[in-house]
Parts: structure tokens; sequence; C-alpha cells
């Protein structure tokens, strides 16, 4: 099993229809698996791999 790294949660709102009625729903976040060099499978979400790739702290 990964490692979760990343804390985030769901984001929760209203959808809101024609009629202006409100139910709930999530938005939950986009989280990746991902291999390190040293084998060890980590759990983040897309946005840091995204700046970690871009810093160059990771060579996935």
């Amino acid at each position: 099993m990964a490692i979760k790294v990343t804390g985030k949660k769901p984001l929760f709102g209203n959808r809101r229809s024609h009629s202006c009625k409100a139910t709930r729903h999530a938005q939950k976040p986009n989280v990746q698996t991902v291999t390190l060099e040293n084998g060890l499978k980590v759990r983040i979400s897309a946005r840091e791999l995204r700046t970690l790739k871009k810093n160059d702290k990771l060579a996935a």
C-alpha cells in the first residue's frame, strides 16, 4: 500500500439546479500513486507532483 503524503480532503459544496434546489456534493482531490527511485510508493496530489517535477525534486 502507498503512503499518503498529502493531507488533502474533499471540498464540499452545493449543486444548484435550474429551480435553485441545493444538493450536496464533494470534489475529491486528484491523488496519484507515484513510485520513488528507492521503490517506495507514495500518494500525492497531481499538483504537488507537478511542482516537485518542476523543481527537480522528483525524477518520475
